[in-house]
């Protein structure tokens, strides 16, 4: 193997749990290799320190991905990631607050964890459906742990939270769903992804196809179990395990495929974040043999 400790990019949220569970089991270890997660805010801010070599692999989420790839970058997805449900990434409010319908958001500051990424994206897809579009709104990118706090002392009226934020505000701040944004367009949106350069794919094939075979392992046991998720989110997150027993999750699909990512490239289009179509299958990085 070309190269046997590589640093990974995560965020501390439920999406990347098989980078932990894969860690914790020894999946990694049994491919000869050493994976250090290091935290990160979003794929958006991700996508240079993959670049610069910072990183080796990340986390990403595949509307920051594309949106890279059609700006040049030489971007490719390894391995998939986390699929949305229902309430996994939900508008949220104060209890008190006079927005009562995603209309009532014209005029308001709505938090993101960065901008132009699937959280502006499933907003705009909301905004549409109640008559707005993103010019009727201010997005404001915070960290999705600081956006509890900063909407509480009113920075923002709203923001775009993902679990565990989302039943963490509910307890800690009587925050209320306004919306949930894996509804109708975005229903089973496939939300993230591990991506790596297309240089490091080329230099380092059987250090991904290990990265690759213990990831795909761990998926599985993600989606069989969702025990393990349980126990693990709280090693990496502010999440107790009372939180993470009663949190919404998505799924952990254990292989890309073209058809679902067709899907967000397609409704990027749609909502002008990408200028000209792209074919994902050409994002995708081809199995290596390694």
């Amino acid at each position: 193997m070309e190269k046997t400790t590589i640093k990974v990019g995560a965020l501390p949220i439920p999406d990347p749990v098989s980078l932990y569970i894969a860690n914790a089991k020894g999946f990694f270890k049994e491919e000869g290799l050493t994976v250090e997660p290091v935290p990160i805010t979003g794929g958006a801010v991700a996508v240079p320190m993959v670049e610069s070599g910072q990183l080796d692999i990340s986390q990403t989420n595949y509307v920051s991905t594309f949106l890279a790839v059609s700006n040049g970058k030489k971007i490719k997805l390894v391995a998939d990631m986390y699929q949305a449900g229902p309430n996994t990434f939900n508008i949220m409010v104060p209890g008190n607050s006079p927005v009562k319908t995603v209309a009532d958001l014209k005029g308001k500051t709505v938090l993101v964890n960065n901008l132009n990424n699937v959280a502006t994206l499933a907003v705009e897809t909301q905004l549409k459906v109640a008559g707005l579009t993103k010019a009727d709104v201010k997005f404001v990118e915070k960290p999705f742990p600081d956006m509890g706090n900063a909407i509480k002392s009113g920075q923002a009226d709203a923001g775009w939270i993902t679990e565990p934020f989302i039943t963490a505000n509910q307890s800690a701040n009587g925050f209320r769903k306004l919306a949930d944004t894996m509804t109708g367009q975005t229903e089973d949106l496939p939300i993230a992804g591990w991506m790596a350069s297309e240089e490091w794919s080329a230099k380092y094939p059987k250090t991904l196809a290990a990265f690759q075979r213990a990831i795909s392992k761990a998926q599985q046991l993600a989606s069989s179990d969702r025990k393990e998720i349980e126990a693990m989110l709280p090693t990496y997150t502010k999440i107790d395990a009372k939180t993470a027993s009663v949190i919404t999750l998505g799924t952990y699909p254990s292989e890309l495929n073209e058809n679902r990512l067709q899907k967000v490239a397609d409704l990027m289009l749609e909502y002008g974040y990408l200028k000209s179509p792209i074919d994902v299958k050409s994002v995708i990085a081809a199995p290596s043999s390694g």
